[in-house]
């Protein structure tokens, strides 16, 4: 089964612990702080899979969580960094935040990997907090936690050339005549259900990749039939082949097709609109009127585009129009959908402060992302571990935003779970 959307849940692993440990060694009854760092967690990583040709397998696993880093241990041991968790994906892959609809990465290139969330990094042990003053810490930092995404994954066909055309005008057969592509063919009313892709081969070194995607109908921008099932896929094209069915069979017209293929483009994304198209004017052996493709040929090339008057069935023609398409190809660049040199991290707006104070009743609340890692790190046991943190708290300015908000002596002061008693 062919299946190019799936929505899953990745988590990176999370950093290890920092531990408080302490030297002890016959003859040495005060032994420092020897506590080791936790390791850092597993990045989730995508790797691309050119023997995969479809996102079915994410249709049965939809969590994907990379290992934890180690906790640290006495005697300044680290603890070992998680395994990478490393996810095999097809190549044409668009990976997106789903929250955010942020694209984190495009895996377009064979055997291309990607860490699509990283692992947090491992807490640091007590020897870390050793100063001429404080000689024994008894706290140390705990690991930070990975990165979580729910991702929607887009599976966009890499193809030189996508064939355009309504339901039942000739993709198929074309298709499996200049490649060895062996697509499904009947004379059904509606569409091949999945894209075919073939390597039209064109002599020792003369090749490109050609797909043949479900059908359009009208209102397919909207997703009405196949929508954008078929519209993801021409996204990668540099070119567009629009097969149109010139004996009209079915009481079609050939005009008409050609301007309501163009309008669904157009409304789904103009910029694939503007993709160069070459016109096959295919069923020529079924043709009883010549007027009629003269008149077609006349408007469309009045229009700019070039036209190939062919037979896929009888394969009249069709050599001359892949052999034009060859020439074309050369000329034109390759369609980049993410270029990552323009990537802007967001993981932490600069903009927001990393902490926020607001008040409720007679209670003063500080809460923000800061504010639970440092929190992570505190033993209030401890009283070396609770002065750390309340220079801590001066230093980011925390105790000068109280002041500004009005807190007095005496005033009862939140952070995270902990709450205290203000004392200037």
């Amino acid at each position: 089964m062919f299946i190019d959307f799936a929505e899953i849940y990745i988590k990176a692993g999370d950093g290890g612990d920092g531990v408080v440990s302490f030297r002890r060694e016959k003859y040495v009854p005060s032994g420092g702080p020897d506590g080791g760092d936790g390791g850092k967690g597993g990045n989730v990583v995508f790797k691309a899979d050119p023997g995969l040709r479809t996102l079915m397998d994410f249709r049965y696993k939809r969590k994907y969580v990379a290992e934890k880093g180690e906790n640290g241990s006495k005697r300044n041991r680290s603890g070992k960094s998680g395994r990478d968790l490393v996810v095999k994906v097809p190549l044409g892959t668009l990976v997106k935040d789903k929250e955010t609809g942020r694209i984190i990465a495009d895996i377009s290139e064979d055997n291309q990997e990607e860490i699509i969330a990283r692992g947090g990094k491992g807490g640091a042990g007590n020897q870390h907090f050793a100063t001429p003053t404080r000689q024994a810490p008894n706290f140390a930092r705990n690991g930070e936690p990975g990165q979580e995404y729910t991702v929607v994954l887009e599976l966009k066909l890499i193809a030189d050339v996508g064939l355009l055309g309504f339901p039942n005008v000739g993709k198929s057969t074309l298709l499996s005549v200049v490649s060895s592509a062996r697509p499904k063919i009947a004379n059904y009313h509606f569409t091949t259900l999945s894209p075919n892709l073939g390597v039209v081969s064109l002599g020792e070194g003369s090749s490109f990749v050609i797909a043949d995607i479900p059908g359009l109908i009208e209102g397919a921008h909207k997703g009405a039939g196949l929508g954008h099932n078929f519209l993801r896929h021409v996204e990668r094209t540099k070119l567009l082949i629009h097969v149109i069915d010139i004996s009209e069979a079915d009481g079609r017209d050939a005009v008409s097709d050609f301007e309501i293929i163009n309008r669904e483009l157009e409304l789904y994304n103009p910029e694939i609109a503007q993709r160069p198209q070459i016109i096959a004017a295919n069923k020529i052996d079924a043709l009883s009127d010549t007027k009629k493709l003269e008149e077609f040929r006349h408007e469309m090339e009045g229009k700019g585009y070039k036209v190939f008057e062919i037979s896929a069935v009888t394969n009249q023609g069709v050599d001359a129009l892949m052999w034009y398409t060859y020439e074309q190809l050369k000329t034109l660049p390759d369609v980049v959908l993410f270029d990552k040199s323009e990537e802007i991290e967001i993981d932490t707006d600069p903009n927001e402060p990393p902490y926020t104070i607001r008040r409720e009743n007679e209670l003063y609340v500080v809460e923000g992302p800061w504010v639970d890692k440092i929190l992570g790190s505190v033993n209030f046991g401890d009283r070396e571990s609770l002065q750390y943190f309340q220079r801590v708290m001066r230093r980011m300015g925390v105790i000068e935003a109280l002041e500004e908000k009005g807190v007095e002596e005496g005033d009862t002061v939140r952070v995270g779970e902990i709450e205290f008693e203000y004392i200037p």
